[in-house]
């Protein structure tokens, strides 16, 4: 409890590793805010069904509160105007604010315990960050906004916050690469998927660190540092030391 994970990747996909924590904090019984940047409701259900969890099922228990960020860019743009006192999460599409507090609020009103809530603990699970800088958010106003969630949900709520961002060390993007390199100073736990270098393997998808952030917590130590190969099949991730695949044995 209290923690503050970053997921990263770099010439991969990392989507995997939220499909994992989604389904494994819903069966661990915590009320999970999840904002959805990047995929439709639709896709993340069908995922979560093979790995045996109903993301529609956990909406209507009120044990998911999920933001699907496409239709809210598109209702915000081209749709109707907002109802009165129900401003979008994503009003600094508009024009009329340039911070992330809409976005804030939002996902504070959803994890703050209700009476007669049962659930275990709040989660807060986004994907991707990154998204948000290409919407026009400035780097200050997202990690102000990520600042204030790990106040909120780790600190005040005892919860967890989980994050997605991708990044691409070759990359001329230097607000995202800015936003990524601070966001790991601040982690408590860090998992980097990355491409590998020789390139495609229909047996090794890619690797993965795993970064504990001791450091974080006692000045001396030193982060541990672990580095293991996957494979993602239909409906679950095979991980193993590296040269250790299947096609190598």
């Amino acid at each position: 409890q209290g923690k503050f994970t970053l997921l990263r990747d770099s010439r991969t996909d990392g989507s995997f590793l939220v499909h994992h924590f989604l389904s494994f904090y819903l069966r661990a019984g915590c009320k999970v805010c999840f904002v959805a940047l990047l995929q439709s409701f639709s896709h993340y259900n069908i995922v979560a069904q093979k790995l045996g969890v109903s993301l529609a099922a956990a909406k209507e228990r009120g044990q998911l509160v999920f933001l699907e960020g496409l239709k809210s860019c598109l209702d915000l743009l081209f749709g109707e105007e907002e109802q009165p006192g129900q401003p979008s999460p994503l009003q600094f599409l508009s024009g009329s604010t340039s911070d992330l507090r809409a976005l804030f609020d939002f996902v504070r009103v959803s994890l703050t315990p209700a009476d007669g809530d049962s659930w275990k603990g709040p989660v807060l699970l986004v994907d991707d960050l990154s998204v948000l800088l290409s919407l026009g958010a400035a780097p200050v106003a997202v990690l102000d906004f990520i600042h204030y969630c790990r106040v909120s949900v780790c600190c005040q709520l005892k919860g967890n916050v989980v994050v997605l961002v991708h990044s691409n060390e070759d990359s001329e993007d230097e607000e995202n690469e800015l936003v990524v390199n601070s966001l790991c100073h601040h982690s408590d736990l860090i998992l980097w998927a990355e491409g590998l270098a020789t390139g495609f393997c229909k047996d090794v998808h890619g690797q993965i660190k795993i970064i504990k952030r001791l450091s974080l917590r006692q000045a001396a130590e030193q982060d541990l540092v672990q580095i293991y190969q996957y494979k993602i099949q239909d409906r679950n991730v095979t991980f193993f030391a590296r040269g250790l695949s299947a096609a190598v044995l």
